[in-house]
């Protein structure tokens, strides 16, 4: 059927899409729009797995396979009320948003830069996986964000931490081949988090989606010039638009084709792999090996994740 005979809450424009990605919308619509089931992460810097979900049983959470302190609830729980938010031992945190820096798999005593980090869900996650050791420089442009990413830091109990306020698109230069491990988060057209907020509709257009694609490639590179010789580089939106996905990574590959993009295996999520073409625009073969996940696949929100690996020589 005709996008056209669709949710009527959603641009015409928006449905056609999603259509030519070869999506039912039928069964990708309504999974979009319902809210996915609340998950929150252990925070280890503050507290240890078992006195966490013994605080927490009443609540019988169930983990998720890909990652061992990642855990979902049943109902509408109020979890951002619990005394366990409040304190930092957990991080109220959508499952699909933990995925990156699972990919990443920050280690102790490395130097890992978080481009783009407010409001801090993932720069506290790897503050943890680094055990708060090393150096973690987390970068937020926008002054109105940094108060929400400082008061996470702080919250969470992140101390190896130092916060930048710099266009993501300097660190190419400022700090060249120095960084173990960097997380970019691209700033995106946000539409896999439309059952959260449809306020992206707000701003949402294919002209928009050209904008930030171009803002994309700009942050792309200058991660990849500040990745030291065989350091990793994830790449993660949380939109569906393959301009902004395998778009931006081919960008990338065209101008650094010794850049190597890993296969993903996320252990319990029927993800995708990145589309091959767009609109009779051939991507890298390479971004087949980018995850998509998709909502009326996974219960959590919409994302795109690629893992890239900075040759040694």
């Amino acid at each position: 059927m005709s996008a056209k005979r669709r949710e009527p809450g959603l641009p015409q424009a928006m449905l056609a899409r999603f259509e030519e990605m070869g999506l039912d919308l039928d069964v990708f619509v309504p999974a979009l729009l319902r809210l996915p089931s609340q998950t929150f992460r252990i925070n280890t810097l503050k507290a240890d797995r078992e006195s966490v979900l013994d605080a927490l049983s009443y609540l019988d959470p169930e983990p998720v396979e890909w990652n061992d302190l990642v855990f979902r609830v049943k109902g509408r729980q109020k979890l951002g009320n619990l005394v366990e938010h409040f304190l930092g031992l957990i991080y109220v945190q959508d499952s699909s948003s933990t995925i990156p820096v699972t990919v990443l798999e920050p280690e102790p005593g490395e130097r890992i830069l978080d481009m783009a980090s407010a409001p801090g869900s993932k720069t506290t996650q790897i503050a943890a996986g680094m055990q708060n050791s090393g150096l973690l420089i987390a970068n937020e442009v926008s002054v109105k964000r940094i108060a929400a990413l400082t008061g996470n830091l702080d919250r969470s109990g992140v101390l190896n931490s130092v916060v930048t306020k710099q266009p993501g698109q300097a660190y190419g230069h400022i700090a060249t081949g120095y960084f173990d491990r960097i997380l970019l988060d691209a700033p995106c057209s946000s539409e896999g988090t439309l059952s959260r907020s449809m306020r992206t509709l707000e701003i949402w257009s294919e002209n928009s989606i050209i904008r930030l694609a171009n803002i994309q490639h700009a942050l792309i590179l200058s991660a990849y010039y500040a990745l030291k010789p065989g350091g990793v580089l994830v790449y993660s939106t949380c939109t569906f638009a393959p301009e902004e996905n395998e778009g931006t990574v081919t960008h990338l590959l065209e101008r650094f084709p010794e850049s190597i993009v890993e296969p993903l295996e996320l252990k319990g999520i029927d993800s995708q792999p990145g589309f091959s073409e767009w609109r009779g625009e051939d991507f890298d073969p390479r971004v087949k090996n980018m995850a998509r996940i998709f909502p009326h696949l996974h219960d959590g929100e919409g994302f795109c994740v690629a893992k890239i690996r900075k040759p040694l020589t």
